[in-house]
């Protein structure tokens, strides 16, 4: 997967922005305003993704590619090396997981604006 692939595949999902909340390279992707993944826009090493922490903890277990969130909570983020031993299938399914997570935790007023796009 290349970062217009990553980009695209982001982007295509409902109630989703992007932005560079930290600086000029950190590429953000948010669900109604909640960040679901990230990602370095100059090197594409790697990308954060939010993840349930057993299936976090099983992952890292699994795959030499996910490491505990850099720079993120470690609990609720993967880090996810590109490039490495995770297919990029697998890696648009924890794109999908991250994104439903997210999903899941807004409140009932925005899980309905997000209904409505």
């Amino acid at each position: 997967m290349n970062i217009e692939e990553f980009r695209d595949y982001c982007m295509s999902k409902a109630g989703v922005t992007e932005e560079f909340p930290f600086d000029e390279n950190t590429l953000v992707f948010k669900v109604m305003g909640k960040m679901f993944a990230l990602t370095g826009l100059e090197l594409f090493e790697s990308i954060n993704l939010k993840c349930d922490p057993e299936l976090a903890l099983e992952l890292r277990e699994e795959y030499h590619a996910v490491k505990p969130g850099y720079h993120m909570s470690k609990k609720h983020w993967n880090t996810v090396t590109n490039g490495a031993d995770a297919p990029d299938q697998k890696i648009y399914e924890w794109i999908d997981d991250s994104y439903e997570l997210v999903v899941k935790s807004l409140t009932k007023k925005l899980k309905e604006e997000l209904k409505n796009l």
